[in-house]
């Protein structure tokens, strides 16, 4: 079973899983371009009986534009997002994939929000995709 290590950049907030992600997703909605800086959020969700969480975190609610709201656990001496909750899966853990620090990672099967997507980002593989 593979053994995978995510933390946030002061390493004070871990999350340590097994076994392989339930679903590996891009993102291209505003909110997750805020949330992580960038240009999209990339994330893994796995198994919550999967993961084992270490450390401190704050949290932060939000609603997507489904309704349905996410908890975002980051870590309250660096600031980084290291896994998130959502209402709609509640069995499952998503952890943004830059947490594990591993450019060996799955490719994302899932690429979500296309319509928000900035013009520069190319996406090849086979996803699954929306607008």
């Amino acid at each position: 079973m593979t053994a995978r290590h995510a933390s946030c950049s002061c390493e004070q907030l871990k999350v340590e899983t097994s076994g392989d992600p339930a679903r590996i997703s891009v993102c291209h909605c505003l909110a997750c371009q805020r949330r992580t800086g960038s240009a999209f959020g990339a994330q893994a969700r796995f198994a919550k009986t999967n993961t084992r969480v270490q450390g401190r975190s704050s949290q932060y609610v939000r609603t997507g534009d489904s309704g349905q709201t996410l908890t975002y656990h980051f870590c309250p001496a660096c600031g980084s997002t290291v896994y998130y909750l959502l209402e709609k899966a509640p069995d499952l853990l998503a952890i943004p994939i830059g947490a594990f620090a591993d450019p060996q990672f799955p490719v994302p099967q899932f690429s979500f929000y296309e319509s928000r997507q900035h013009d520069w980002v190319k996406l090849e593989g086979p996803l699954e995709r929306s607008d």
